[in-house]
């Protein structure tokens, strides 16, 4: 329920704070005063799109700050997906500033309006004479008849969704053996293909990188040719550093007993003569193994076509193209041997979904026993709302076992919620009805019946009571009471049969000073009470107007004594 609503800046009201109560909230006032405008504000703050034109004139923003008292595990589920700490207290709030920039927080987390409206659509269910709410999306429609129905329903949802469960399972395990038989040799084909290219193949791990460098060798066979060439001219040579070393060497080896350093020089010397005359000898051994056959290199460019070839259909190394391999074995062996296992799940699932249909069925069954009953209480309460011939009728579409396949948890066939105001006139869908008076009546019926089953915290209903008034008006008062059992509401309302019946009744009138004009909301209560609604009843507070008035609140207090 909404315990609290901050305003500043928004239309007329310049800074405002409502506490609202459990029960029936009242919003009276004359016409202009700003009434619609709290509910602008709390749709604003719910998520709704954001219009400059809500910013207070001369001011450059405008903020409205809600706070709701909340235990459903729903919405918990939602904070903790979006890492928001959730409490008992739920805080939304928001800013939009001249320039058209909005900034939304959920218990002080910044949020877009997409994840806030996740949240708000389960916290308050908004009516008012030019718009649809929770009621009327068909998508709801089904889910509210399966609240109304209860245990059964659902007993048969949870026996469904552990059928179709197995059903997906079963035609897994059938798509993994190929589907028919026809499909299944096709795939045999595919894979026996493949299994062979790849064994033809002859794979081994680091055959890639040692084709690529033999190419790149082949590629700079000049340049290595003159490489090692340099190094045998230069170092095994005559005259090269091989002989010049050993010459050294020989120079020392004639003083080398005068001083251990002379001797330790002519070891270095011989020992580098030995190395350059081993560098000599290895690179002639290179230049003896370089193959410039252009034959092997033709081979090799095939060789790494082939594996390319093969990366591209199967994998991105020789590892992965392996990996394919032993899969497809796996699934050849599996495919070879599936007639009896393919044959054996086929009959399983013709007779799952026999059991999927009949669970359909039963469902449909207990919607349409529900629905009957929870049409005819609606058409009761429309009765006593002034609408002389009403008709509700929620049509359960029709389905054969054919239809198994587009089974789902909430079953097949769904709802429609159809209804007609007047004799003769045909039944027509909730969201083709025109009428905005017979709307606000019949949603008010729906409400009555379905307000201790819906989830929904608060619902506002903005002048629901547009086009009424006597009998019917006491008549609205009543279902108000009697929704507030189970819901707060808040609304907007002219008329003083209904204001009697509010828990708590504000009062919003307009004020000027300083050359502006402001609108004021306060609670009313006691002699402040009785004489709004003796304003209500005729806009005096005359003795008869009040007495009337007193009268009208004792009734009010006594209907609800009949409710405790």
């Amino acid at each position: 329920m909404l315990q609290r609503l901050a305003i500043r800046n928004v239309a007329l009201i310049e800074r405002a704070e409502i506490e609202f109560s459990d029960g029936l909230n009242v919003l009276s006032g004359e016409t202009g005063a700003g009434k619609s405008v709290i509910l602008d504000a709390i749709d604003f703050v719910l998520g709704a799109k954001a219009d400059r034109g809500l910013i207070r004139s001369g001011e450059n923003e405008c903020f409205v700050r809600a706070e709701f008292y909340t235990d459903d595990a729903r919405i918990a589920e939602i904070l903790a997906e979006y890492d928001i700490e959730a409490g008992e207290t739920l805080i939304l709030s928001r800013k939009l500033t001249s320039d058209g920039k909005s900034s939304l927080k959920l218990n002080g987390c910044a949020v877009t309006a997409a994840m806030l409206r996740r949240i708000t659509a389960l916290l308050v269910d908004v009516h008012g004479q030019s718009e649809h709410f929770f009621l009327l999306k068909e998508t709801n429609q089904l889910r509210l008849l399966d609240d109304v129905a209860g245990e059964t329903v659902a007993a048969c949802k949870k026996t469904l969704a552990g059928q179709l469960s197995e059903r997906r399972a079963i035609l897994a395990d059938r798509q993994k053996l190929g589907g028919d038989e026809g499909e299944r040799e096709r795939r045999l084909d595919i894979l026996k293909f493949q299994i062979d290219e790849i064994e033809r193949a002859d794979l081994r791990e680091g055959e890639e990188e040692e084709l690529v460098a033999f190419r790149e060798k082949f590629r700079n066979a000049e340049k290595i040719l003159d490489a090692l060439g340099a190094v045998r001219q230069f170092v095994a040579e005559d005259g090269g550093s091989a002989d010049t070393l050993r010459s050294a060497g020989r120079s020392m080896g004639a003083i080398a007993r005068l001083d251990e350093r002379y001797s330790a020089l002519c070891d270095r010397l011989e020992s580098a003569a030995a190395e350059a005359e081993d560098i000599a000898a290895t690179a002639e051994d290179l230049l003896g193994e370089l193959d410039l056959d252009e034959r092997e290199e033709e081979r090799v460019e095939a060789r790494l076509d082939e594996l390319r070839s093969l990366k591209k259909k199967y994998g991105g190394d020789v590892a992965a193209i392996l990996g394919f391999l032993g899969r497809a074995r796996e699934e050849y062996d599996l495919l070879s041997d599936s007639e009896a296992r393919f044959e054996q799940l086929g009959k399983r699932l013709h007779s799952l979904e026999d059991a999927i249909y009949e669970t359909c069925v039963r469902l449909r069954n207990a919607r349409a026993q529900a629905a009957e009953a929870f049409t005819a209480r609606v058409v009761k309460e429309l009765a006593t709302l002034n609408i002389a011939s009403p008709q509700f009728e929620i049509r359960l579409g029709d389905f054969t076992r054919d239809d198994v396949a587009r089974a789902t948890s909430e079953g097949l066939g769904g709802a429609t919620f159809l209804f007609s105001a007047n004799a003769g006139e045909p039944l027509k869908e909730l969201g083709k009805i025109i009428s905005g008076g017979e709307m606000s009546r019949f949603m008010l019926a729906i409400k009555t019946q379905l307000s201790a089953v819906n989830t929904i915290g608060t619902y506002i209903f903005d002048e629901i009571d547009a086009g009424i008034g006597g009998k019917t008006a006491r008549v609205v008062g009543e279902k108000f009471c009697k929704i507030a059992k189970n819901v707060q509401i808040i609304a907007v309302s002219h008329l003083a049969q209904i204001a009697a019946f509010a828990d708590r009744e504000f009062y919003i009138e307009k004020r000027e000073a300083d050359g502006r004009t402001f609108t004021v909301i306060h609670a009313v209560e006691g002699e402040e009470r009785v004489r709004e609604i003796a304003r209500l009843i005729g806009g005096s507070e005359s003795k008869t107007a009040l007495l009337h008035a007193e009268e009208l609140l004792r009734a009010a207090q006594d209907y609800k004594n009949t409710l405790a």
